[in-house]
């Protein structure tokens, strides 16, 4: 299965509590529900694409206990999110518990990474994290991502969890695809290349050289020439 992690964003990587004011309130963070105003058909018709999708669900134990108490009421809903949410596997990792009340939940502790290897080895749909903060930064660090889907909204929180925080691989990505809403919600899709390249801009008779990654420097060679 292709691993993909659907996220939402402010404009400032803010991810900590979007969907209520009070569904994620650790460590003082009182701005929650942010993503609310911004919700309209478009909006909903992105979600459920990316929900279509989905072949099995992995979370993280915070996100697991916000969304269990809320899409379990919707069992057997016609809604796309609810019915995947709630008919889907469920793997939830935690160290924490050990007793899931969700149909079609388990539990997968230890060695969290190998198991998801394993998991990403079965045929079907997409393996799909959702929210799940803490889980996201270990999966980039061990490279299990396989495409990220963020939705980007227009405000700015300036404090709270951050998808992409200290600790971070550094990586680069590629942009698979991407569209905007009409409140403003960028709706992009990225696949990490598992490279992060480095080039510069220098001055060479009179003008702005790009020095591209992989290409020597102004001083040893001529440079890709570029403009401003």
């Amino acid at each position: 299965m292709r691993l993909t992690v659907t996220t939402f964003t402010s404009l400032d990587g803010v991810m900590q509590g979007p969907g209520g004011r009070d569904e994620d309130r650790s460590n003082g963070f009182g701005l929650g529900g942010w993503v609310v105003p911004f919700v309209d058909g478009e909006f909903g018709e992105i979600v459920d694409d990316i929900f279509s999708r989905a072949g099995e669900i992995l979370l993280g134990r915070t996100t697991y206990e916000t969304f269990y108490p809320y899409w379990s009421k919707l069992a057997g809903s016609d809604d796309i999110v609810a019915n995947r949410l709630n008919n889907l596997p469920k793997h939830v990792a935690t160290n924490s518990r050990e007793v899931l009340e969700w149909k079609n939940s388990r539990v997968i502790s230890g060695d969290v990474a190998a198991e998801i290897r394993r998991l990403k080895e079965r045929p079907g749909g997409e393996l799909q994290v959702h929210g799940s903060h803490g889980l996201i930064q270990m999966l980039l660090e061990e490279e299990l991502v396989d495409a990220v889907n963020l939705l980007i909204f227009p405000v700015v929180l300036g404090e709270g969890k951050r998808l992409f925080d200290r600790g971070t691989v550094p990586t680069s990505l590629k942009l698979a695809s991407s569209r905007v809403t009409g409140t403003g919600v960028i709706a992009a899709t990225y696949e990490p290349t598992g490279t992060f390249e480095q080039g510069d801009f220098a001055i060479a008779d009179g003008e702005v050289v790009v020095n591209q990654p992989g290409q020597p420097s102004p001083d040893d060679a001529p440079a890709r020439r570029g403009s401003r």
